[in-house]
């Protein structure tokens, strides 16, 4: 994964010259979803692998998905509710917990980010920088 958002549309770039001849169709859809599929780079760096994945929907349903099948006309409609929302439960505690929940605040106030890094950071460094040399 590449660390900012000019070293990742330099990969895409080289990406789609490797493969458009051999994947045309393929490589058609990445281009016309390309400013979707590298805007995670405008969040904040903790929060990139959750933008990037739908997994943990999709193992959350798998799992419900699997147990259901094999109880099917075993139970009653209620029962089966009570044991999905149970399977529920016990996929959202084994779900791995947002990083960095305390930086939604700042995706809130509308904050831009560049690179994973917020804008106000970036001024505070260089402040921060700026009075260490004075001293």
């Amino acid at each position: 994964m590449a660390e900012t958002k000019t070293q990742a549309e330099k990969a895409f770039d080289q990406f789609v010259r490797n493969f458009s001849a051999k994947y045309p169709k393929a490589t058609g859809v990445l281009v016309k979803d390309r400013d979707t599929l590298l805007c995670f780079h405008d969040f904040p760096a903790e929060h990139w692998i959750p933008i990037r994945t739908t997994n943990s929907v999709e193992s959350t349903f798998a799992t419900i998905r699997q147990r259901t099948t094999r109880t099917k006309n075993c139970v009653s409609r209620n029962t089966l509710l009570g044991f999905v929302f149970q399977l529920t439960l016990a996929a959202e505690r084994s779900r791995l917990k947002l990083r960095g929940f305390n930086r939604l605040t700042d995706v809130g106030r509308g904050i831009k980010f560049q690179d994973g890094i917020g804008a106000l950071e970036e001024a505070n460094d260089i402040e921060n920088k700026q009075q260490s040399i004075a001293t």
